[in-house]
């Protein structure tokens, strides 16, 4: 091959790979965005409506930069989010967060390898693999262990996913230990529903919830209002103090739902709280 020709070869490898660069980082700039403009909207029908296309279209980035686990994580976090606040039908919850987990998991197994690998193992190998994650990966490691708690949730009843618990829960701690006030304290708040699922006498620590509870209420400024809806519903509930209960439904409904990167989910969790109160009547 004459050297010249040679030489251009080498500059259009060159430039492809720049061009991939740039359109990876532009692809995550826009996976952010999108889902910060999603979770900035004020109006729950517009969401309701609209996110479906979205989700399409977070689909399609994967599939043109498969592994990308920043694109990867958005899709996990808005897929989850939809599941969660807006589908009431079982069956078709669980396909979505069955979907937002494996995004998680794709781009949990892109950045920790070992952790990946123990997913499937015994307690003691996740553990242990645990122990060596890198706090540089925690955007991975909450952005699973958030869709994991999802998936486990649309499937109550399903004991393989009980006996996951143990492991979610630890990967919850370690990033807690990692940065506590990551996602204003979001892995307090997934352990405080963990650890208020069940009653003391069936092997639950309601006590240890309420702690969890109380820790994202403080990390989170008390401006994420489904930290108040969650703590009334699982904790309030297990351990029937309905004062508690109604005093943290009413100040969410007393709250301006509008803080961004919060506000659709304030809105959600305003509606819910109405909802927890009128049935709150026949539960206490």
């Amino acid at each position: 091959m004459p050297r010249h020709a040679r030489f251009v070869l080498l500059l259009l490898a060159a430039l492809l790979g720049a061009c991939g660069s740039v359109v990876r980082r532009a692809s995550h700039r826009f996976a952010d965005d999108l889902t910060v403009a999603i979770l900035d909207q004020d109006d729950l029908g517009t969401a309701r409506d609209g996110v479906p296309a979205y989700l399409l279209l977070i689909d399609s980035l994967i599939v043109g930069d498969p592994d990308n686990p920043d694109i990867l994580l958005a899709g996990a976090k808005l897929y989850g989010a939809y599941a969660g606040g807006f589908v009431d039908d079982g069956e078709r919850a669980r396909r979505l967060a069955e979907r937002a987990y494996g995004y998680g998991r794709r781009a949990l197994c892109l950045t920790e390898r070992e952790l990946c690998a123990a997913l499937d193992g015994s307690f003691d190998r996740f553990r242990d693999a645990l122990e060596k994650s890198s706090p540089r990966h925690i955007a991975a490691l909450y952005g699973f262990a958030a869709a994991w708690a999802g998936r486990i949730e649309v499937h109550t009843g399903d004991w393989d996913d009980i006996a996951d618990l143990p492991k979610l829960e630890a990967l919850l701690q370690h990033v807690a230990a990692f940065d506590p006030r990551y996602d204003d304290g979001g892995a307090f708040l997934y352990l405080g529903v963990l650890n208020s699922i069940r009653p003391a006498s069936l092997g639950g620590k309601p006590d240890q919830g309420k702690a969890y509870f109380d820790k994202a209420l403080e990390l989170s400024g008390g401006r994420n209002q489904m930290v108040r809806v969650l703590y009334a519903q699982f904790y309030a509930r297990l351990v029937f103090d309905q004062a508690l209960h109604d005093r943290l439904l009413g100040e969410v409904l007393a709250a301006d739902p509008h803080v961004p990167n919060l506000t659709l989910i304030n809105l959600l969790a305003q509606q819910r709280a109405r909802a927890l109160l009128a049935s709150g009547k026949d539960y206490f």
